[in-house]
């Protein structure tokens, strides 16, 4: 590849620190949890002094309260033909549909209607309602969090005390334990990459970045990726490129992301506060993205202090209202979360009419060339 290229990209380094991992009974992603990673211990939680409950923390809590909430008008087909009341004076579910896939299996031979789709995501929800997933073969000694643990019904019925508790606990194991172990992960595989090589490599960090990630990555002089609508600090809600580390790309916007003009419309409270604080502007901002504005954000990561900055091709036409596209929901190229819209986004331009566009051309032009790239 090096005779080819000078650089390459990483797509979603955090892999190299470590994945996420969904067991196969599992359907939504939330069922899953780090791997490697380093489990709480059985005994952590009478250390916390945290009376440890296998079935209130590790099966699905359900109680009828739960079942009114999550079904409504559906509850008693529910308690019928889903569940069926434990020794702890709650429910657990049928054998048949006791796991996500076994749901999802069940309802593929029912009819898709209302009332199915609703009572299969209610019992996704259920199986999901949950505080902890145990290890795999651990024997009932060691224990990962579910993602999100403060958001599920069950969390929320705890007495306080316990709830406190297990956030400490909670935090302690995404935010503090892993880091040393994962940067560890990290270190033994990422070398072998940068001796293979020459290219320069650059490294899609974004997601939920563990505190060893930067320190890795500098040592290592890969790249970090640096968009403005994704901050890594987690107390600020924009990115402004003139914060840019040296060792880094900056980019408005990526291919997984709506373009400059599409995400000024998504968000009319957002849009307003970064009209305000980062273009600098006073007043209400305008409604749509007018080229001024592409303009300005272009710039803003042109003279940044960052060794690349990379653009989509949508945000440099972007500039032009006479070039553009009209309508800029047609300039994405891909919504990760929508299967059916991935990479058809075509450019509506030849290049044989885009070297016609003299004028632009010479302007970006002397904008690449008075900003020193």
């Amino acid at each position: 590849m090096s005779s080819y290229f000078d650089a390459f990209r990483i797509d979603h380094i955090l892999g190299f620190f470590r994945i996420w991992s969904i067991p196969m009974h599992a359907i939504e992603g939330i069922m899953g949890y780090f791997v490697p990673a380093i489990p709480v211990s059985i005994v952590e939680f009478g250390e916390k002094g945290i009376w440890f409950d296998y079935y209130r923390y590790c099966k699905p809590f359900i109680t009828d309260e739960i079942i009114n909430q999550v079904f409504g008008i559906h509850a008693q087909r529910v308690r019928n033909e889903f569940v069926v009341p434990n020794e702890f004076g709650r429910y657990e579910l049928e054998m048949g549909t006791a796991t996500q896939r076994q749901v999802q299996d069940y309802f593929a031979s029912l009819d898709d209607t209302g009332e199915n789709r609703a009572i299969k995501q209610g019992l996704f929800d259920l199986i999901s309602n949950v505080i902890l997933f145990e290890e795999e073969n651990s024997e009932g000694e060691k224990f990962h969090f579910r993602f999100g643990m403060e958001s599920t019904i069950s969390f929320g019925l705890l007495d306080w005390n316990t709830q406190q508790k297990l956030k400490d606990l909670y935090v302690d194991y995404f935010f503090r334990r892993q880091d040393d172990f994962w940067k560890k992960e990290a270190m033994h595989k990422l070398p072998y990459l940068k001796r293979s090589t020459n290219m320069l490599i650059c490294g899609e960090d974004l997601g939920m970045v563990p505190r060893c990630v930067p320190d890795v990555m500098k040592q290592l002089g890969i790249l970090s990726l640096e968009i403005q609508r994704m901050p890594k600090e987690t107390t600020k809600e924009f990115f402004h490129p003139n914060d840019a580390p040296y060792l880094s790309v900056a980019t408005p916007s990526t291919h997984d992301m709506s373009t400059i003009r599409g995400w000024w419309e998504e968000d009319r409270a957002r849009t307003q506060r970064f009209y305000n604080n980062i273009l600098g502007q006073h007043g209400g901002a305008p409604y749509f993205c007018e080229a001024w504005i592409n303009r300005a954000v272009v710039l803003q990561h042109l003279y940044c202090p960052a060794m690349w900055s990379i653009f989509q091709l949508q945000d440099i036409l972007g500039m032009n209202e006479k070039i553009r596209r009209e309508n800029p929901n047609e300039e994405r190229i891909n919504i990760p979360a929508v299967p059916n819209h991935y990479w058809r986004y075509r450019i509506h331009l030849t290049l044989e009419d885009l070297l016609k566009q003299k004028e632009f051309n010479e302007e970006l032009r002397g904008y690449v060339v008075h900003s020193g790239r």
